[in-house]
């Protein structure tokens, strides 16, 4: 157990609250078989004019096309983001879609709010996506657990240090009093670099590492006891 004195967790998804694999294999495909139905449904909305702006198309046959082709390459793009929020809500509303979360996760965030810390997430999905995630588990709604959410539309890339110190501003908590969990070496490097504390999450089934960097790394959320300052 690694003790941690912190007025603030940020948390990222796709590997570490969650399961990677599920947003490749299972969301990914789902949102993308379905982009050119969305947008024939809701031809005619504002909705609809406002993401054909946004990726820059003069009619909605280029969305689509651009769209499908962000989604084939896993573009970190608003845009794609936003339609795939709302694919997926339909797939959740429905019941066919679930969020995956491991299963230390519900206690770590219970614990949490029993002490006072502030629970927040960070990840390049949408904010309506990552609602929707943490509310349709297989342990429930956590979002009663949650805090709040960042996403890049409206913080910024998970490499860049700026996108860390936007938020510590927005939580009113100084860097070094916040914790950031994530898988991916490269957010964690940004995040440091904006004096916040890290830990790297690397599950059992994840993919041996060579190298485990500068940050401590646990396999479960249950390694990591977070106390007020």
């Amino acid at each position: 157990m690694t003790t941690f004195t912190a007025g603030a967790v940020v948390l990222d998804i796709e590997g570490t609250t969650g399961s990677a694999a599920h947003v490749r294999e299972v969301l990914f495909p789902y949102a993308r078989q379905r982009i050119a139905d969305w947008f024939a449904v809701h031809r005619g909305t504002a909705r609809h004019a406002e993401l054909v702006r946004a990726t820059g198309a003069a009619e909605e046959s280029d969305a689509v096309r651009i769209l499908t082709e962000w989604a084939d390459t896993d573009v970190k793009a608003a845009p794609l983001k936003a339609v795939q929020a709302l694919i997926w809500a339909a797939g959740y509303a429905d019941g066919s879609l679930h969020g995956h979360v491991y299963e230390d996760v519900p206690g770590a965030l219970a614990a949490w709010a029993d002490a006072g810390i502030g629970r927040w997430v960070y990840s390049s999905g949408a904010r309506p996506a990552q609602r929707d995630w943490f509310s349709h588990t297989a342990y429930g709604d956590l979002t009663r657990h949650l805090d709040g959410y960042f996403d890049l539309e409206n913080t910024g890339p998970k490499q860049d240090p700026g996108s860390y110190h936007r938020i510590g501003r927005t939580l009113g908590v100084p860097a070094g009093q916040i914790l950031f969990l994530s898988d991916a070496p490269a957010e964690l490097a940004a995040a440091a670099e904006a004096g916040w504390q890290t830990v790297r999450v690397h599950r059992p089934e994840d993919p041996p590492v060579a190298e485990p960097g500068p940050h401590p790394t646990v396999q479960t959320l249950t390694e990591i006891q977070v106390v007020r300052p």
